[in-house]
């Protein structure tokens, strides 16, 4: 036997371990999710409150226990320039764009959630409970630990894939009974079963199409700091522009 076939053999068979260890990374990730979404929604109150939060900590742990770098995960230093200069950019087009809808009368009344019909509601969610209930975790678990652990198995075109499809799919229990709580898209799509059905794939379809925008962000910048800013652009100032236009249209 050649001196060379065994060391070759040998790195071979701990390149496909680790790769098999990335997977199995993925695929845990993917069940944790899964589970926390899962329990989020269809348990208790308290349970919707915390175990997006906490879940989204305990996989940054996990992955950092598993060798993955700050970098991976869009959390090193290094990057906050960047990110803090595209987050200042993606926001200021959000922010302007949700400014031109609210001031069109077409497009005002899909603002009118019943969800943010006073302007103490819309502060508290938009400041408080968005940032650190939703977009910071989702954040966390998708852009980053996700991110993380898809770039290890597959390049680009499979992180962007994969993980737009899993956080439009992540939506699906947050987009039941849609279409009752917001006057506008109930217009449009109807309030019965194939109104709800609509609602629900059109959230999907964006939430997808956003978590692609996200995605391009986190790599663009190597920060977190740009898709949380954008995606809080999106729910928080959405939020206020909702009251707003309720505070509007009942005075």
């Amino acid at each position: 036997m050649s001196t060379e076939t065994v060391p070759t053999t040998a790195l071979a068979h701990r390149g496909s371990l680790r790769r098999a260890h990335a997977w199995l990374d993925v695929a845990v990730v993917v069940v944790v999710l899964v589970a926390t979404n899962l329990i989020a929604h269809f348990t208790t109150v308290w349970a919707s409150i915390a175990t997006v939060p906490i879940a989204a900590v305990v996989l940054v742990a996990l992955m950092r226990r598993r060798g993955m770098r700050w970098s991976e995960l869009g959390l090193s230093p290094r990057h906050w320039r960047s990110g803090s200069l595209y987050a200042l950019g993606a926001a200021g087009i959000v922010l302007a764009v949700i400014a031109v809808g609210v001031a069109l009368p077409p497009t005002r009344q899909f603002f009118l959630s019943d969800r943010y019909a006073t302007i103490s509601g819309a502060l508290l969610a938009s400041m408080i409970v968005i940032p650190l209930q939703t977009v910071i975790p989702e954040e966390l678990a998708f852009r980053g630990v996700l991110h993380g652990t898809l770039e290890r198995v597959s390049g680009a075109r499979g992180v962007f894939a994969a993980g737009s499809l899993l956080f439009g799919l992540w939506h699906i229990a947050s987009s039941l009974g849609l279409t009752n709580g917001n006057r506008g898209l109930s217009g449009v799509l109807g309030g019965g079963l194939w109104g709800q059905v609509l609602g629900i794939a059109g959230a999907v379809v964006a939430t997808a199409a956003a978590g692609f925008v996200f995605t391009w962000l986190r790599r663009r910048s190597g920060s977190l700091i740009a898709p949380i800013a954008l995606h809080w652009s999106l729910n928080g100032a959405g939020a206020l522009a909702a009251a707003l236009v309720w505070h509007a249209t009942l005075n």
